[in-house]
C-alpha cells in the first residue's frame, strides 16, 4: 500500500485562484497566519511568495502583476508559465469560503511537518550512534517547536484583561497577596511576591558561603510549608547528604550528629522522627545526577510537571549542567548557552527556575568586597537572562561575625547579608539573615530595600 503525502492540491488552486480575483481574501490568509511553507506545490509557495511579496510593497495582486514579478525573477517557467496562472483564476473560489481552505492547508502541513520531525527522529534511531537519552530529547524538542508554531496568540480586548485582573486581585486576598512561590523568608518574599512563573532567579555567593544551604531552606519552605511541587537537581552534592541537611534544618538536630549516629538522645530522635514525616509527604523530587545536560533537566522536568504538577525548580549549580552541545574549549558560550535554556525553561513550563552560581576568581581576591553583577562566572548572559540576581555575602570582619570567628562552635550564627542586586519587576535591597551552619538554617533579621524596579 502506497502512502500519500498529506496535501490538498484542488484547495491550493482554488485559494490562489481567490487570491487573484478577490483581493479581500488576503485579510483571512493574514489572520490565519497562511504562510507559504503551508503550500505542498512548489509553484504554487512561489507563486504564494509572490504574493506577499507585492502586497509587503503595496503594489496590486493581480494576474498581471504577478506573472510581472514572476518574469524578473525568472520563475515564470518553473511555476508552469502564464497557461498555469490563468488556470489558477478559472479554480477560485469566493472569498467567503477561503478560510475553509486556509484550514485545510494548515491541516495538511501540520500533518505534514510531523511525518518530517518523525522521519528525523526515525533515521537518528536508526543510526545508532547517538544516546537515546539524547534522542528523546530531541524528539520531544521537535514535537514542541512544531506545537508551538502553529499557535497564534490572539487578542484580547480591555474588558477581558481586566475582568482576569480582578479575578486574580480576588485570588491573592485569599492567598495572602503573593502572586508567585513563597520562599518561607517574609521580607524576601514582600519584595519579590514569591518567586513568579516564567522567572529566571540566580542565587550567587562565594564557596562555603552557605548558597545550598538558602537554597535547600527555600525549597523546603515552600513544598513543606506552603504545599508546592519543587524539583531539585544537585549535581555537586548526592541526595543523601541533600536529605541529612534539609533533616537537620527541620529536626534542630546538628548535621555531623546525624550523619554519625551518634549521641543522639531520645529528644533528638523525636525531632528527626517529626521531620521525616514532614519531608516524606512533601512533592521535594531530587536528581543528583552529578553530569548531566541541560536539555535532559528540560525533558525531565516537562515530565515531572505533565505526569505530577511541578510549581518550583531549584539547581545547585549552573556552572555544573553540561551544554547541549560542546562548544570546545569555549566555556563562555556553553555557560550562555545553558543560562538562556533555563530562561526558555522557566518561560515554556511557566514556573520559577532559581539556580545557583559560581563567582568569578577575581571576587576571590578580595573577599571583603560585596559582590556586584559583573562578578557573575563565565558569561555576562546570566545577569541578562536572569529575572533576578541575588548575592549572599559573608564579611568576617563585621562587628555580628567577630564572635563566630572567635568561636564557630555549634551554636553560632553567622551574619550573612542577602543584596538583591537585580528585580526585572520589582525592587532591590538588602536583607540580613542568621545562618546556623551546624543545622544548615537561616534565620531573617531586618532589611533595606529600593522600591525603584527596572526599567
Amino acid at each position: 500500500m502506497t502512502l500519500q503525502v498529506p496535501a490538498s492540491i484542488d484547495a491550493e488552486q482554488a485559494l490562489l485562484g481567490s487570491l487573484f480575483l478577490y483581493p479581500d481574501t488576503f485579510r483571512f490568509t493574514f489572520e490565519e497566519n497562511l504562510l507559504p511553507e503551508d503550500f505542498f506545490v512548489a509553484a504554487n509557495k512561489k507563486i504564494y511568495q509572490v504574493m506577499l511579496d507585492l502586497n509587503q510593497e503595496e503594489k496590486p495582486i493581480d494576474v498581471a502583476t504577478v506573472i510581472t514579478r514572476l518574469q524578473d525573477i525568472q520563475e515564470l517557467n518553473s511555476v508552469g508559465g502564464v497557461d498555469y496562472i490563468m488556470h489558477l483564476t478559472d479554480l477560485a473560489i469566493s472569498s467567503a469560503n477561503s478560510v475553509h481552505y486556509i484550514t485545510i492547508l494548515k491541516e495538511k502541513a501540520l500533518l505534514r511537518r510531523l511525518i518530517e520531525v518523525s522521519e528525523k527522529i526515525k533515521q537518528r534511531s536508526y543510526q545508532g550512534q547517538h544516546d537515546p537519552i539524547d534522542v528523546l530529547n530531541e524528539a520531544e524538542s521537535l514535537i514542541l517547536k512544531v506545537s508551538r508554531d502553529r499557535k497564534v496568540s490572539e487578542f484580547k480586548n480591555s474588558k477581558e484583561v481586566l475582568d482576569e485582573l480582578i479575578d486574580r486581585i480576588n485570588q491573592l486576598k485569599e492567598k495572602s497577596g503573593l502572586t508567585g512561590v513563597p520562599s518561607g523568608f517574609q521580607y524576601l518574599d514582600d519584595i519579590t511576591n514569591g518567586f513568579q512563573d516564567s522567572d529566571l532567579i540566580i542565587v550567587a555567593a562565594r564557596p562555603s558561603v552557605g548558597k545550598t544551604a538558602f537554597a535547600l531552606n527555600i525549597a523546603s519552605n515552600a513544598a513543606i510549608r506552603f504545599e508546592k511541587s519543587v524539583a531539585l537537581f544537585s549535581l555537586e552534592m548526592p541526595s543523601i547528604q541533600l536529605a541529612t541537611r534539609m533533616l537537620a534544618a527541620k529536626s534542630g538536630v546538628e548535621i555531623n550528629r546525624i550523619r554519625t549516629g551518634r549521641f543522639l538522645t531520645n529528644k533528638d530522635w523525636t525531632g528527626i522522627d517529626q521531620a521525616k514525616s514532614q519531608i516524606e509527604t512533601a512533592k521535594i523530587y531530587i536528581d543528583d545526577s552529578p553530569t548531566i545536560k541541560v536539555n535532559e533537566i528540560f525533558a525531565k522536568c516537562r515530565k515531572l510537571k505533565a505526569d505530577k504538577g511541578l510549581d518550583m525548580v531549584v539547581i545547585d549549580y549552573l556552572q555544573l549542567i553540561a551544554p547541549t552541545v560542546s562548544k570546545g574549549d569555549n566555556r563562555q558560550l556553553e555557560v550562555s548557552e545553558i543560562s538562556r535554556s533555563l530562561k526558555q525553561m522557566a518561560r515554556e513550563l511557566n514556573i520559577p527556575v532559581v539556580a545557583l552560581s559560581q563567582l568569578s576568581r577575581n571576587v576571590e581576591k578580595n573577599r571583603e568586597r560585596k559582590p556586584i553583577l559583573s562578578d557573575l562566572r563565565e558569561s555576562g548572559a546570566i545577569e541578562q537572562d536572569a529575572d533576578i540576581v541575588m548575592f549572599l555575602h559573608y564579611d568576617k570582619d563585621s562587628e555580628s561575625n567577630k564572635a563566630y570567628e572567635e568561636n564557630p562552635s555549634k551554636d553560632a550564627l553567622k551574619e550573612i547579608e542577602l543584596i538583591i542586586a537585580k528585580h526585572r519587576n520589582g525592587a532591590t535591597g538588602n536583607l540580613f539573615f542568621a545562618f546556623k551552619p551546624s543545622i544548615n538554617m537561616f534565620y531573617l533579621k531586618d532589611r533595606t530595600f529600593n522600591r525603584k524596579a527596572e526599567d
